[in-house]
């Protein structure tokens, strides 16, 4: 998955939430993520999705992804906003649109996405369609979410 014109994915591994639902550990196993386990770590000039953020990710910020990739914090959402008040992580931070989960924990809420519904609707976002459906598609639901967000995804 990984090479020229592909955008490399990272997840900052928090370890809150059960093994077995975590998309988090699924992306890694089918090496569609790469797993980092201390900030520290982070890549340096990365697109950090981050629900706090100012600035929404957009088209513009495609260059940024090649070079550098996209990191999404895997941690539960009743930690997410102390977590990003609390760590400081160097790189570019966007938050995405209001985008509807479909993933079986939390089906139909907005904002309330899964780490790899995040990532892929943000590769979509960039314009890698293609690459954004094949990591969906290792999970029942997947091809769901691009149907129930197409004019929101779309949009941007």
């Amino acid at each position: 998955m990984l090479g020229k014109g592909v955008v490399t994915l990272y997840v900052l591994m928090m370890e809150e939430c059960e093994p077995e639902k975590c998309t988090a550990n699924k992306l890694v196993k089918f090496n569609l993520a790469r797993p980092i386990y201390r900030v520290k770590e982070v890549p340096r000039g990365c697109i950090v999705l981050n629900p706090l953020a100012n600035e929404t990710l957009s088209i513009k910020d495609k260059d940024i992804a090649l070079r550098h990739g996209i990191l999404a914090v895997d941690c539960s959402w009743k930690n997410a906003e102390d977590f990003f008040n609390r760590v400081r992580i160097k790189g570019s931070h966007r938050r995405l649109p209001r985008l509807i989960a479909v993933n079986p924990i939390n089906f139909g809420n907005p904002y309330i996405l899964s780490t790899a519904e995040a990532l892929a609707a943000s590769l979509y976002i960039l314009g890698f369609e293609e690459h954004a459906r094949n990591l969906l598609s290792i999970f029942k639901w997947g091809p769901h979410f691009f149907e129930v967000n197409k004019e929101l995804l779309e949009g941007h």
